[in-house]
């Protein structure tokens, strides 16, 4: 009596949690994570080779006639493209095919296949690039039975439980069929039920006990009286584990079908969806990948089964058993191959979400990251520290470096490198290494002085005389140039070009170091720093993101927009959640910037940074600065073009002496990145307020066109010097030459 009432009760207790967690929420779907979207459209750079490159990332497959969605193939300069359906933030976009021609790498025309339509724009579905996942890292990708092959769900019949249908959860005859064959020696056979399976998997841990196999049989025969067949096997469909790829589990048909072909669950042929089937088995065991020849047999083996069950009559066999596996090359991902923007993503995501939303509510991420431009800052950094070293006789792998490029115009991060390693997913130096910035902090210190146009301009005469600073309780402080000289009077546009030390110390000074740091403030960097002499020459910490912030907001021209990795967010149905639109306000004089950042240009024209002639066209007009800190441990590099801004650190993690300037650093590998982008020139917008002087550079004051070594500087309008130099236009020179001038027209 009492064992029948421990059996009532334990047999209740089963039943709620067989009903509790069927009924409830069955898995944690994590968010997924996309790159951005790239668009086609006639005059668009783009090279074949930047086409198949975002092909390849895509899964496209090349057929030598182009019809199901997510193929392609390429007749000398044309691509004829069929695109897969997409639910994107604004809508869903059906597949379509296409026709582009490509000529001096630029899409030259872009048009419907079908009709020869002219299309002004068109978008490909954006590439997966990641996700945010629960605990155990488990993927999937939920399908409804209507939305699987049925050559999967008859191979699965087959192989696994042919009397699916007609039994109430366990199988007698099944039971007795294994226990027979075990008994004879025939081989050990499995009698469990698909029903058995699910609760096995589903609900139990996998050890192999006469209790827990009881537990199973009783739960599934509670399993079978709530619920239909139907949903029992979409919910095994969705379920079951299916592979390995890194640290991420490929958990159920549709998720794994997207993975090993690269297509919907719907479109698998029976080759196919027999060998997903025959991978339940064992799938490491049976990995098509790593083990073609067991999988293959294995996949046949099905495929027989199915026969026998008259799912394939004997052509359809025979057709079958001849397919190649036909599983797409791919490299393991793991949650990410970009973790150092991933990173960068769920950081920015957790000031909105929680992080149990994140990885369990199936959320659509859609990221500025840009595939292409991520790719020529992954290879530059690697490949150069890689030369640095060995030029420099370093051991090997002692170098790091980071690197962040966004786009210049709307802040959108395009690219996060956060180590030599761009596959490794622990610190991340992009984020979070704080370095000292070097000279980085000079043009802030001089736009902090060109807010004051009644006081300095670019043609302002600077001190580059010996410095020495005492403070009551400090060590005296007496800065020194790279090369050890002192230059004397110097134009501030030179102070800067050159990078000179003194000169910027004691034009810090004057300032007031703590306007420089305020403005550094204003420019976007979120935190305090301290406020000591040697700020002025960049002895504060930086992280290269925050430095980022900084020289975004100077090729913004003074308006701060909030660097963003992300452009908005759907629910697991495809409806907006969140949008992430532009934040811009003005933070600093937009006049001040300009000339800045026309300062900034000479310094790459003429100054530090001009060994970037090696790499890009002067015409490109960058505009950037170099970095070098105390004894060589830092070497930076930060600049715009006229659609990026890019900043690269290099260092070493134990903080030791590397022997590299900013210059023959961080500087070559922002050149080899950029020399591998299509870069627009930086022509600066030149603001109402300023007017274009001639200057004699040795003293600073008005000169004119023609006169020996006169430059024509930016001021802002009434800042310009008003006294001549011997040839400026108000000296007697200048006057006798103007008298002549008008006299004879010329």
């Amino acid at each position: 009596m009492v064992f029948l009432l421990v059996a009532v009760v334990y047999t209740l207790y089963l039943d709620y949690s067989v009903r509790s967690r069927f009924e409830g929420k069955r898995w944690k779907i994590p968010a997924k994570v996309y790159a951005r979207d790239l668009e086609l459209y006639p005059g668009q750079a783009l090279s074949k080779a930047a086409m198949n490159a975002e092909l390849a990332l895509l899964g496209y497959k090349d057929t030598a006639e182009p019809q199901a969605p997510g193929t392609f193939h390429w007749q000398n300069r044309t691509l004829d493209l069929v695109l897969r359906p997409f639910t994107f933030g604004d809508g869903f976009r059906d597949q379509i095919s296409l026709r582009v021609t490509f000529a001096d790498s630029r899409v030259q025309t872009l048009e419907q296949s079908a009709t020869g339509k002219d299309l002004s724009l068109v978008r490909l579905d954006p590439p997966l690039i990641g996700g945010i996942y629960p605990g155990k890292n488990e993927d999937r990708l939920l399908v409804k039975l209507a939305e699987v092959s049925p050559y999967v769900i008859n191979g699965l019949l087959s192989a696994e439980d042919r009397r699916f249908y007609s039994h109430h959860g366990i199988d007698l005859r099944g039971i007795a069929r294994a226990l027979i064959s075990t008994l004879s020696g025939d081989g050990v056979q499995g009698g469990s039920t698909l029903t058995q399976q699910l609760v096995k998997n589903f609900y139990l841990s996998p050890e192999r006990t006469l209790r827990r196999k009881f537990t199973e049989m009783v739960m599934a025969l509670l399993l079978e009286l709530h619920y239909d067949k139907q949903e029992i096997l979409e919910t095994y469909l969705n379920e079951v584990y299916l592979g390995q790829d890194g640290n991420r589990s490929i958990n159920g048909i549709g998720l794994a079908s997207r993975y090993f072909f690269n297509k919907p669950a719907s479109q698998l042929d029976p080759a196919e969806a027999a060998l997903l089937v025959g991978m339940l088995k064992g799938p490491s065991y049976y990995n098509p990948r790593t083990h073609p020849e067991r999988a293959l047999a294995r996949r046949n083996l099905v495929l027989e089964q199915m026969a026998e069950e008259g799912y394939l009559s004997p052509q359809q066999l025979s057709a079958a058993q001849a397919e190649p596996l036909g599983v797409i090359e791919r490299p393991p991902r793991g949650t990410s191959p970009y973790p150092a923007f991933l990173a960068l993503v769920h950081r920015q995501l957790r000031q909105n979400y929680r992080e149990e939303d994140l990885r369990s509510e199936g959320l659509q991420i859609f990221t500025t990251l840009d595939p292409q431009v991520q790719h020529a800052a992954e290879s530059a950094l690697s490949q150069s520290l890689k030369q640095l070293e060995k030029d420099r006789g370093m051991p090997a792998e002692v170098l790091e470096g980071a690197v962040l490029v966004t786009s210049a115009q709307n802040a959108e991060v395009e690219a996060v490198v956060g180590g030599r390693d761009p596959r490794f997913k622990g610190f991340n130096r992009a984020l979070d290494a704080l370095r000292p910035i070097g000279s980085l902090i000079k043009p802030i210190v001089y736009l902090t002085a060109l807010e004051q146009p009644q006081k300095y301009t670019l043609a302002t005469q600077l001190d580059d005389s010996p410095l020495l600073l005492e403070q009551p309780g400090t060590a005296d402080w007496a800065p020194e140039n790279y090369d050890h000289q002192f230059h004397g009077e110097v134009p501030l546009l030179t102070a800067l070009a050159d990078s000179y030390n003194v000169a910027t110390a004691r034009l810090g000074l004057e300032l007031g170091v703590d306007r420089v740091m305020t403005n550094l403030q204003r420019l976007g960097l979120s935190r305090d720093l301290p406020e000591f002499a040697a700020s002025l020459l960049g002895a504060n910490s930086l992280s290269p993101l925050e430095v980022t912030q900084v020289y975004q907001t100077l090729a913004g021209g003074g308006f701060l927009t909030p660097l963003r990795a992300i452009r908005e967010i759907l629910t697991a149905n495809g409806e907006p959640l969140q949008r992430y639109p532009l934040d811009v306000k003005q933070v600093v004089d937009q006049d001040a910037v300009y000339l800045t950042t026309a300062a900034m240009q000479e310094v790459v024209r003429r100054g530090t940074g001009k060994g970037l002639s090696a790499y890009l066209p002067e015409n490109l007009a960058v505009a950037g600065k170099t970095g070098t800190t105390d004894d060589f441990r830092d070497s930076w590099f930060a600049g715009m073009t006229g659609n990026r801004v890019a900043v690269v650190w290099v260092g070493r993690d134990d903080n030791q002496p590397t022997g590299l300037t900013g210059a023959s650093g961080a500087l070559t590998i922002w050149g080899k990145m950029m020399a591998q982008l299509s870069n627009e020139p930086l022509l600066l917008a030149e603001p109402d307020n300023i007017e274009q002087v001639w200057i004699d550079p040795d003293s600073g004051l008005l000169s004119a066109e023609g006169c020996r070594n006169a430059v024509q500087l930016p001021f802002i309008s009434g800042s310009a010097p008003t006294e001549s130099a011997p040839c400026g236009p108000n000296s007697v020179g200048g006057s006798i030459k103007g008298w002549f001038k008008r006299l004879f027209g010329k």
